[in-house]
């Protein structure tokens, strides 16, 4: 009796062990949509096939309330935070770009002039590597947790968001030439292009998809969700109209060649193809090693940009994305099994509905012209310490730059002048709050938009003073739209895992972006990424 007891006893321990510690998945797949709200995924619902976003919300688990944690609200930042589990505040990248306080210039986040291009024939489209981003991602600590056998591969057509995902350690990243029409990549990663995908490069996709004019999907008359076709609140394309159909061969030489392909739905379309040629080329998900493929969907952003979030241009672009997720779920799981495949989905940042068209309908929202602000704090500084133009470096990401050697040269308290500017600025129309780097530096915000910005806030590449506007104002035109604030168009953005031993269900309880690289750390049994802040995620397993 005591011999089938303790038999049973190790076989329920077994039985816990196996479920706590099940085999990993063999294939991770990452999806960022660039400038995807969470209501896109029920405001065209029921347009959705069965198999894209409906089958990873029916099938897999959603956190319905998962927001950005910090501000501002940007590409490099979002994609950056997704894979480090941490905030600008740790990983460093505060923006697309900064003010380099030691070089004195503006950088791009991705720039590097150590390394050179692969693929291109302009240079400085691919002086490009993570070098910038501070912590390592999660693709960092499956390489080194693997002894580098795990494959970790980044593409997307813009290089920030192909190079910040895949991180220091990756095997590649790739992004899009559209002088060449090729997926180019630089010499931190390779010297040469591997072969296939020389070989997907002389196929000129981008070019042939440039030929087929855009049409809706849908009969126009079924787009009821948008605004209609012809509106006053979208950006043409250059010497084009804002109405279906665009014909792109024409559009082609005035909006940048074959760059075009980035604001066209074609360049999901693209974007999906070379995932799977990575995939099957590569061999990922064939060995006991995972692999992580972490692939962005640049396109909606350009749209969004251009069109704004009630265009049909931008429904349009999310019915033919879903049909891109569901062609690229229903490949990976033939080639790799679905029981091998963990699938999830998020977004870098949202977007704000056109102000013109909030104002328009006599709601609130506005515009910010920097300009006079500018001139503004140029003529404040003269009068409150005799200061010249040369105090003010740049406004930028909602951030005022100061010279902070000028300042300190002449005898001035840095600090002083902050608190200064910060009540000016609070008087100025469309400004919510102001805070300054004296303040983010010595205390620790716990609530408020205060919060978001510290957790945004690094001490030696963000600016001297943070300017928050009010909901919906922006510094942008009266066309098209942006994003960067602390408000939920902007912050609160789909998170749904699917695949491999996720169970079905779903959660409504707040959770942060810089959740997601703890929670695939926990479900790969490696280390967590080593400035992380978030925590795994209440995921259940079978």
């Amino acid at each position: 009796m005591k011999n089938l007891l303790a038999i049973l006893i190790i076989l329920i321990s077994f039985n816990i062990s196996a479920q706590k510690n099940p085999q990993p998945p063999r294939l991770v797949i990452g999806i960022v949509v660039d400038q995807m709200r969470f209501d896109y995924l029920y405001k065209y619902w029921n347009k959705y096939g069965e198999k894209g976003f409906k089958r990873l919300i029916n099938e897999g688990f959603q956190c319905k309330n998962l927001r950005y944690n910090y501000v501002p609200t940007y590409t490099a930042p979002g994609h950056s935070s997704i894979y480090t589990g941490t905030t600008p505040a740790r990983h460093g990248i505060v923006g697309n770009d900064w003010w380099d306080r030691n070089k004195k210039a503006s950088v791009y986040c991705a720039t590097d002039l150590n390394v050179k291009t692969v693929g291109a024939k302009t240079e400085k489209v691919g002086q490009m590597s993570p070098r910038n981003l501070l912590s390592t991602t999660v693709g960092d600590e499956l390489r080194i947790a693997s002894n580098k056998r795990s494959k970790v591969i980044g593409i997307a057509l813009k290089d920030r968001s192909a190079i910040m995902p895949a991180g220091h350690i990756a095997n590649a990243a790739y992004w899009f030439d559209g002088e060449t029409g090729n997926w180019v990549t630089s010499t931190f990663y390779m010297d040469t292009l591997p072969q296939w995908l020389t070989n997907f490069n002389m196929q000129q996709k981008a070019l042939a998809y440039l030929q087929q004019p855009w049409e809706t999907l849908l009969p126009i008359d079924q787009y009821t969700e948008s605004l209609p076709d012809k509106n006053p609140y979208e950006t043409p394309y250059k010497t084009g109209g804002i109405t279906f159909p665009y014909d792109f061969k024409l559009l082609m030489a005035a909006n940048g060649g074959q760059n075009l392909i980035r604001a066209t739905p074609y360049g999901n379309t693209f974007t999906k193809e070379l995932a799977m040629e990575t995939i099957r080329n590569e061999s990922l998900g064939a060995d006991e090693f995972t692999d992580l493929l972490c692939c962005s969907f640049s396109s909606p952003d350009y749209i969004g940009h251009q069109f704004g979030t009630d265009a049909v241009e931008t429904e349009d672009i999310y019915l033919r994305l879903d049909r891109d997720i569901e062609n690229l779920i229903d490949e990976a799981e033939e080639i790799v099994g679905k029981d091998n495949l963990l699938i999830f989905l998020t977004a870098d940042h949202g977007g704000a509905t056109v102000p013109a068209y909030l104002m328009d309908s006599r709601a609130p929202g506005g515009y910010m012209d920097y300009k006079p602000v500018r001139d503004s704090v140029n003529a404040w500084l003269k009068l409150k310490f005799n200061a010249d133009t040369s105090w003010l470096i740049d406004i930028n990401n909602d951030q005022v730059y100061l010279d902070e050697i000028k300042i300190a040269s002449v005898g001035n308290d840095l600090e002083e002048v902050e608190e200064f500017l910060t009540t000016k600025l609070m008087k100025l129309n469309g400004i919510r709050s102001v805070t300054n780097a004296s303040r983010l530096k010595k205390f620790e915000y716990s609530v408020g938009t205060n919060k978001l910005v510290q957790k945004g806030f690094h001490p030696k590449r963000s600016g001297n003073v943070m300017i928050t506007m009010e909901p919906n104002w922006m510094e942008y035109s009266r066309t098209g739209t942006t994003h960067g604030s602390p408000y939920s168009y902007d912050t609160r953005v789909p998170m749904l895992w699917y695949g491999w031993k996720i169970k079905h269900g779903e959660t409504t309880e707040p959770v942060f972006i810089d959740d997601i690289a703890p929670t695939l750390s926990w479900l790969l049994n490696i280390p967590f990424p080593n400035a992380v802040s978030g925590n795994p995620l209440p995921l259940s397993l079978d």
